[in-house]
Order: structure tokens, then sequence, then C-alpha cells
């Protein structure tokens, strides 16, 4: 399941709106008990996750990859993160985080994903696709008609995250989350996309390509959370090639999607980083792992402009 590697990990490891499921999956649900994982190892055997710096005579960004959801107890705030946070001025991430910005997010992912009256997911599939799509719900412990109402991509993202939850993730631990906390009144905000940018990457793709990424997230439920538990590994030790190994296999695969979810907004938040170095000051930027991992990541595309990037951790 290569090709499903690549869409549920952009999918879910690369968006901040990755939380936002169905009222059928509640946050009683997404803050379920954890369990006993890889990922939860003492800090005393946590090298730490990557980060990175820009800088110039009078503005330091630094550059943080996250993962949107993790297990209880996974320790990766380092003295080297917590001091680049404290330092500085503003905290951006990819979409606002305050709690406010995540209900919004929630209510518009909701609303964008809906089927129009009259129309199911169900009967948008073949019958071989209904089959096994129905099959993996029933495996989850979900309704067949639990996604009737919505869209092919809603489906996809929320399937991606309930292995996960039933392995004890939770987005409340993701590390967005932790930071937005973290910084609480401290730090101003600001964000590098909108989540209607972000739906509308999902939302516009045709209703074929939307089934046909649905169905390898049906035939790859089960790979899910090992895949994961692997990927939360690498990026506790702080291995970008590692991460990208797994993150971004198998890329040229599906050319359109990748620059889509991956490129064209690395390019753009290079731009993003080149302007604001002209203004004074410290900004701790958050954003999906993913991005600054591999070939034309942020860093790569920073290189491009001429600017250095330098490894803190």
């Amino acid at each position: 399941m290569k090709q499903f590697k690549f869409t549920f990990l952009a999918a879910v490891a690369g968006f901040a709106f990755a939380g936002a499921v169905p009222a059928q999956a509640s946050c009683d649900d997404l803050c379920a008990a954890p369990v006993e994982t890889a990922a939860t190892a003492p800090a005393s055997e946590i090298a730490g996750p990557a980060l990175w710096k820009v800088a110039d005579e009078d503005t330091t960004i630094y550059l943080f990859g996250t993962i949107h959801v993790l297990p209880e107890g996974v320790t990766w705030m380092t003295p080297a993160i917590d001091a680049a946070l404290g330092s500085s001025d503003v905290l951006v991430t990819e979409i606002l985080m305050m709690p406010e910005a995540t209900v919004r997010s929630q209510q518009l992912v909701a609303e964008l994903g809906t089927l129009p009256a009259g129309t199911t997911l169900r009967s948008l599939m073949t019958e071989e696709q209904k089959t096994n799509y129905e099959a993996a719900l029933a495996a989850l412990g979900l309704p067949a008609a639990t996604f009737d109402p919505y869209e092919p991509w809603f489906a996809t993202l929320t399937l991606s995250i309930l292995p996960l939850v039933k392995q004890g993730y939770r987005i409340d631990q993701g590390v967005e989350k932790v930071l937005e906390t973290k910084a609480e009144s401290n730090l101003a905000r600001d964000a590098l996309e909108t989540i209607e940018f972000q739906l509308a990457i999902f939302d516009s793709a045709p209703m074929e390509a939307q089934l046909q990424y649905l169905a390898q997230a049906i035939d790859g439920v089960d790979e899910v959370a090992p895949m994961v538990e692997a990927m939360v590994a690498e990026w506790l030790e702080g291995d970008a090639d590692g991460l990208a190994a797994l993150m971004n296999e198998d890329l040229d695969k599906a050319p359109e999607v990748a620059e889509a979810l991956l490129y064209n907004r690395n390019a753009n938040w290079a731009q993003w980083i080149e302007e604001r170095l002209a203004t004074p000051g410290s900004v701790f930027m958050a954003v999906g792992a993913g991005h600054l991992a591999g070939a034309r990541s942020v860093q790569d595309q920073l290189g491009q402009r001429g600017i250095a990037v330098s490894r803190v951790q």
C-alpha cells in the first residue's frame, strides 16, 4: 500500500485540521485513555525532534516540524525547543490553533464536507467499493451509514484518524495543541494559511479521485497505526532523512497530489519566511514535519533563494 502511505501521511501528518472529524468520532473518543507504544520512551532516551533556524542581523525564525496527533506520555519538549519558543515573539502555525479557531475549523470541515441533500456517500460507490467500505467500517465498530452525509475526502481523513484513536493517539496531545497551551498569552499568533485554503485542496478534487483515495485508505487501514508509530519514532530521534523516507515515499507516483499537498505549500512558506526576515523579531514557526524533511522541503526552497538554514537540534 505504498500509494496509501503517501495519501495518508500527507493528509493527516501534513494538515493542521486533521483533528476536525465528524460528530460520530467525538472528543470523548479522541481523548481516549492512552495505550503503551514505542513512542512513549523516557525523556532520557529521546534525542529530540529536529529544530532549525533562519536568521539575519535582527530577525530569527525557528522552524519546527510537528505531529498533529500523539499518544499521551510522549516526551518531545527539549530544553532547546523550550528556549526557542520562550525567546520568540510570535507563534506561527499552518492555521490558527486557538480554541475558538479550532471550533470554527471543525464547523467548516463539516459544512464543506457534506454532500447535497438526497445524495449519500455509498450511493457514489461501485458495489465492490461499497462492500469493502462497509467491511472497513464494521471492523472499526462503526455503522455502515456513519459517513453517508459526507463527501469522500472527509471520510478518507476520518478513517485515517480513527485507527490512531483506537491506539491511544489524542488530538489534545498533538504538538500544536501543546505549543498553544505553553505559549498562552505570552506570544502573538499568526498563520501561514487559512482553514478555507487547506480544505479547498481536498474539496476541489474530482469526485472520482476522492473515491480512489477513499478506497486506498480502506485498503490500508490496518497499516496506519504501525506506520505512524514508526514515523513518530524517527521524529523523536530528530532523523529528518528517516522521516522523509517514511512520509514522502513514492511521491513520484502521484505528482499532482505531491505538488498540491507539499511542494507548492513549501514554496509559499519559504516566500513567507523570506519576507518575514524584513521585520525584526523572533518567530517560532511550527508546521507538519513532512514539510521540513526530504527533497523540495521548506529548507530546500529557502536554499534556492539564497537563505541559509542552520540546525539547532
